[in-house]
């Protein structure tokens, strides 16, 4: 997930007014699209067997999803952080530990998608409970380099012998293999502005209906797209990643219209452009279970 956090630090002010200034040129997202990671292939990660059967369990997983993710009243799945202890620990550190002894090149292009989805959501799980407690995963910086944001840049795991951090797997292999949109309403990164942390792991036999139903219920919610007072208001993904979503604005609104219903259809239905776009990075935890 791209963020300016540290911008002014890390540019001189100069650069930053002309940034600013120029602003327009960006056009929708503005300056913060130059910092959203782009899809770059790292194409050792595209060997597969197209005729493999074979499965990999998620079914630890699985589990620790349902006991602990509960969706409130407004839509929002959010994960109870401060009760995965003791043996419930134990068994998301070997359900990661054991997803890192795959040799995922020996599987079909669906069980790989369901794998890099589940390894990521677990993975972002760990890293908060190992930080717990914060208020942003943003606050967890353990990415190398001097103006670091976040936890997404850090190697958390090797697969067959390759050290890979969060952005590895979402921008490096998910996104340039699969090219699939939907990919961004499956990966989460603990936020309540992200897409939900779904309450079942996904699975290459329910892949499809897993991600559309992910969407749906993104677009339909306030944080995807709500009225604003000067128009429609979407969620920043859309802006950071619209390379994925058209490219554009119209991109963009053809693909919400896509899984709009009801309300956020008829909201949609006439609309040639997006007044703005924003976030939540509070973490997704239950409400009132602060700090």
């Amino acid at each position: 997930m791209p963020t300016l956090k540290g911008l002014g630090r890390s540019r001189p002010l100069r650069l930053v007014i002309v940034l600013a200034l120029a602003l327009p040129l960006f056009g929708f997202g503005g300056l913060e699209t130059l910092f959203a990671p782009k899809s770059e292939l790292w194409d050792r990660w595209e060997r597969h067997d197209s005729a493999s059967t074979e499965s990999i369990d998620h079914s630890a997983w699985d589990e620790l999803l349902q006991r602990h993710v509960k969706r409130d009243s407004q839509g929002v799945n959010r994960f109870d952080y401060r009760a995965v202890v003791g043996q419930e620990r134990q068994t998301l550190d070997a359900y990661i530990a054991q997803l890192g002894r795959v040799t995922i090149d020996d599987y079909n292009r669906d069980e790989q998608y369901a794998y890099w989805v589940n390894l990521y959501n677990a993975l972002t799980v760990q890293v908060v409970l190992d930080h717990y407690p914060v208020d942003s995963i943003r606050d967890i910086d353990i990415s190398p380099g001097l103006f670091a944001d976040g936890p997404w840049d850090k190697p958390l795991i090797s697969v067959q012998g390759e050290e890979l951090s969060l952005n590895d797997i979402e921008h490096r292999i998910l996104r340039p293999i699969w090219n699939d949109p939907r990919i961004h309403y499956a990966v989460n990164c603990a936020a309540i502005g992200c897409p939900n942390l779904q309450s079942s792991a996904f699975t290459a036999a329910a892949l499809d209906s897993q991600l559309d139903q992910a969407a749906r219920e993104y677009v339909n919610s306030p944080r995807g797209v709500r009225s604003g007072s000067n128009g429609l208001v979407v969620s920043s993904i859309y802006a950071w990643f619209q390379e994925d979503f058209g490219g554009n604005v119209d991109g963009i609104i053809a693909h919400l219209k896509r899984y709009a219903e009801g309300e956020t259809a008829a909201k949609l239905a006439g609309a040639q452009d997006l007044a703005s776009h924003e976030y939540d990075w509070s973490l997704n935890r239950p409400a009132g279970q602060g700090s």
